[in-house]
């Protein structure tokens, strides 16, 4: 478990995303939740725009009945900013979404609220003023952001009276300048030294801001997985056999403790709806690699260690 900082919070290192769930029956849902909380993940995810309009958040809703003790038991998050062909933080979407947000999912109030997509008309004291109401009303209790640089936090920060506690970004093993350009800072003429995040992974350590992983699996932007892609990363999934089989666990599990070996506590958000992957996740989530180990992925992913 984790404790984001600036928050009673007691989160699992593993979320589950539920992005995917607008096609699955009521069963099937409760099946995949209740799997979930067997292995020992409480935290869910959810965004106003999955499945359609609040769809997601609704079949979860009709689904899933939480008593009251449940449902502290449970962190729900929700995001909000993404419209069609548009990104909106005004305030009267932010808080007239999270209504909706709250009553597709039946409950009183999130746990966490993310702005979902940079939105370069931000105005941050409107920013300001929505969360402001949310946390007076009681219907949001933490806040934070997904995909969103340094910079762009930094000008919300200055109007805001709430901290952000998250932010939400892709990250895999194939998918990694979080980590590449750091490693392979200032080398003119290397693709890996490019820094694309204004320097995310440090401004995320030194301002206690827990990131999440998104997209764990994929090799690139919905390119599809890596697991399994022995033409493209034949090195790579030698080496998860390898460890999998050292530590009893799946390489989908190592490759999700390739991000929760991280010392900045990163949560892995899933994306399935297999309720096997959710066991396998869940199972590799706290195996301790090594140095050696880690940067034996990173390398056999096609990074360089110079």
């Amino acid at each position: 478990m984790l404790t984001p900082s600036r928050t009673d919070l007691q989160a699992s290192n593993v979320v589950l995303g539920l992005m995917r769930i607008s096609s699955l029956d009521d069963e099937q849902i409760r099946e995949l939740v209740g799997t979930a909380r067997d292995e020992g993940i409480n935290f869910f995810d959810h965004a106003d725009i999955y499945g359609g309009e609040h769809g997601c958040e609704r079949r979860f809703g009709d689904a899933i009945s939480f008593s009251p003790a449940d449902r502290e038991q449970v962190i729900i998050q929700s995001k909000v900013g993404i419209r069609p062909g548009y990104f909106d933080f005004s305030a009267e979407h932010i808080t007239g979404s999270v209504a909706e947000s709250l009553e597709a999912l039946r409950t009183d109030y999130l746990d966490v609220l993310l702005l979902h997509r940079p939105d370069t008309l931000v105005e941050p004291d409107e920013v300001a003023a929505a969360f402001d109401q949310l946390h007076s009303e009681g219907k949001v209790r933490h806040f934070g952001v997904s995909n969103h640089t340094p910079g762009q936090i930094e000008l919300l920060k200055r109007s805001l009276n709430v901290p952000l506690i998250f932010n939400q970004v892709q990250l895999s093993i194939t998918h990694a300048p979080l980590f590449a350009s750091g490693i392979a800072a200032n080398m003119a003429g290397l693709d890996q030294s490019v820094v694309r995040d204004n320097g995310l992974l440090d401004h995320a350590r030194l301002n206690d801001i827990t990131l999440q992983a998104w997209s764990p699996f994929q090799k690139g932007f919905f390119d599809g997985v890596f697991l399994d892609d022995r033409e493209n990363y034949a090195e790579l999934n030698d080496a998860l056999d390898e460890l999998a089989a050292k530590y009893g666990v799946t390489p989908t599990g190592i490759a999700v403790a390739w991000i929760t070996r991280h010392p900045a506590d990163i949560q892995v958000v899933l994306g399935t709806t297999k309720p096997s992957r959710v066991k396998e996740s869940a199972a590799g989530s706290e195996v301790p690699l090594t140095r050696e180990e880690w940067y034996r992925l990173f390398t056999a992913a096609g990074y360089i260690v110079p």
